[in-house]
């Protein structure tokens, strides 16, 4: 009888191609694993893994199966969520978060989600979208937080709130600080943008193509806070989303200039499998976050008016 664990460790091998690395991370010895995935194929009767010297292939037949098997493990994991969080916000949730949003977002969500909501056991995984929604889609995490749009039929979203971007700049720049900028403003040579598969990084290059002459300054970064350091020592430009503004605007060589309507920006939003049970979970959890950067934002707003 084909067993759960046995879909669990194929999956695993598909995703590393290493019987060594699927082991570990399956916290199993690797003759055991080997050994469920033999029983997997006899079961079957059909040969899933290609087996050769320090490689290792899956079959035409292996990669559906993996991909079925990461279906039925999700929907496992929703059958267990249905079954045991009858109250909202509690117990674990994984959620996975992009990097321009985790630094600036969590510090304030976090200590007030606590508060409220005490029985919630909450596990953060910070890294890029491709790989976060690939984990969402496994079952792996519950909900991701992340740019818009999410792609993937299978996910549901719930959009949070618009992030708009200023152009950070040398404090020197002949540029007065309360001036509106264009696209044309921004000097593409001396454009600092994050490393590749940082969505940020495809987002300003989408908004500066329409006008874009020249390649950006050869650094990538894989942080904001290196890219604003790179900005405060004379090395480029940037654009920076404005959640992020509170904690990268700490430096006195830095200046932020607004551009002119309509504002260039990016939609956050909170997804989710479509088949998960805990819907009610994911949309308060929307809510509360909204709540929470829009006070922020408010606070934020108030100040620069004063």
């Amino acid at each position: 009888m084909i067993t759960l664990r046995q879909l669990r460790y194929l999956t695993s091998v598909a995703r590393h191609r290493h019987f060594g690395r699927a082991a570990d991370d399956c916290a199993v010895s690797q003759p055991a694993l080997s050994m469920q995935v033999r029983e997997l194929e006899r079961e079957l009767g059909a040969k899933l893994v290609e087996r050769r010297p320090n490689d290792i292939a899956l079959t035409d037949t292996g990669i559906e199966v993996a991909q079925r098997a990461e279906r039925i493990l999700a929907a496992t994991r929703d059958l267990v969520d249905f079954a045991r969080h009858r109250d909202v916000l509690s117990g674990p949730l994984r959620l996975g978060i992009i990097p321009t949003l985790a630094p600036y977002v969590l510090p304030r969500v976090l200590p007030r989600l606590q508060a409220d909501y005490p029985q919630l056991r909450l596990e953060v995984r910070e890294t890029q979208t491709k790989i976060l929604l690939d984990e969402l889609i496994r079952g792996e995490l519950d909900a991701v937080m992340l740019a818009m749009p999410a792609e993937g039929v299978d996910v549901e979203t719930l959009v949070l709130f618009d992030d708009r971007f200023l152009l950070a700049v040398p404090a020197s720049d002949k540029l007065p600080a309360r001036t509106r900028v264009g696209i044309e403003d921004v000097d593409q040579r001396r454009l600092i943008l994050l490393e590749e598969g940082h969505c940020l990084r495809d987002q300003a290059l989408a908004f500066c193509a329409a006008r874009r002459r020249d390649a950006p300054a050869g650094l990538g970064a894989t942080s904001l806070t290196t890219v604003m350091q790179m900005v405060a020592n004379g090395y480029g430009v940037t654009l920076v989303p404005e959640v992020a503004i509170d904690a990268e605007l700490r430096d006195a060589r830095v200046k932020l200039l607004r551009f002119s309507e309509p504002e260039p920006g990016r939609s956050i939003g909170l997804a989710w499998r479509r088949t998960s049970p805990r819907k009610q979970d994911y949309e308060t959890l929307g809510r509360f976050i909204m709540k929470i950067v829009g006070m922020s934002t408010v606070r934020r707003q108030s100040s620069k008016s004063h």
